[in-house]
């Protein structure tokens, strides 16, 4: 069994971090706030910047620790059963559970580190963050440069070969689990009819309604809470596998 699993941000809502298109989402509610991550606002615009920092200093990634949920997808490696994890989220959680890098393909890129713009130096996300108070707006020590985030923002590409590496894993799959996520931002969510198309099974554990239901049979449409329904999912599975 080799197992692919596509996760969105309903795997890390039970540990604190907020969704941002559920019912209850952060954009559902305030969807002024887009603008946090939007790339062409965050060059032009000065104040623009300073605001998605402060947007992202306050965010609840920074103090979150990995759940059920994802210790289970860990479970799931180390049972040998798992070929991917492609996440939609940049919050790092299922390499702090302790998946293998190797195994998990960041599709909008992650907080935890930053770039300039123009000369490409990498820094850590938090030591910017600890400066904010007095540097409201990076820049390069370097060049100059503007810095942000290796977030993907709305606009830009996703990371250098990250889709790629997520399809070719899903193509030599036997099924692709897709955990919380509203399968509403594109490109990843071509993922899923991806693994449709090379005739995968295709289970959906999501709270609410997805408009790709319709791939997965009505026995693997799991809504139960992710944090209890996927670590039984994975007992169970890794169980079969023993018989």
């Amino acid at each position: 069994m080799n197992i692919a699993v596509f996760t969105g941000a309903g795997i890390s809502t039970s540990v604190g971090i907020p969704d941002f298109r559920g019912p209850d989402g952060v954009w559902t509610k305030h969807p002024e706030q887009t603008s946090v991550y939007d790339y062409d606002l965050f060059l032009r615009s000065k104040e623009a910047r300073e605001y998605s920092w402060r947007w992202q200093k306050e965010s609840a990634v920074w103090n979150a620790k990995p759940g059920p949920a994802h210790k289970a997808l860990v479970t799931l490696e180390k049972a040998g059963l798992l070929s991917v994890i492609a996440t939609q989220n940049f919050d790092g959680l299922h390499e702090k559970a302790g998946n293998s890098t190797d195994k998990v393909v960041n599709l909008h890129g992650t907080i935890a580190t930053s770039h300039c713009l123009t000369c490409g130096t990498q820094y850590h996300t938090s030591d910017i963050i600890d400066k904010l108070d007095v540097d409201p707006d990076p820049h390069c020590g370097r060049c100059d440069g503007i810095i942000k985030t290796d977030v993907t923002y709305f606009g830009e590409s996703l990371p250098d070969g990250a889709w790629e590496k997520a399809a070719e894993r899903i193509r030599g799959c036997d099924e692709l689990w897709v955990i919380g996520s509203s399968l509403e931002v594109y490109p990843a969510a071509s993922l899923i009819p991806l693994a449709a198309q090379h005739g995968k099974r295709i289970r959906i554990m999501n709270a609410q309604l997805t408009h790709m239901d319709n791939l997965a049979d009505d026995d693997d449409i799991i809504r139960d809470p992710i944090e209890t329904a996927l670590p039984q999912l994975v007992e169970s599975t890794i169980a079969q596998c023993r018989e």
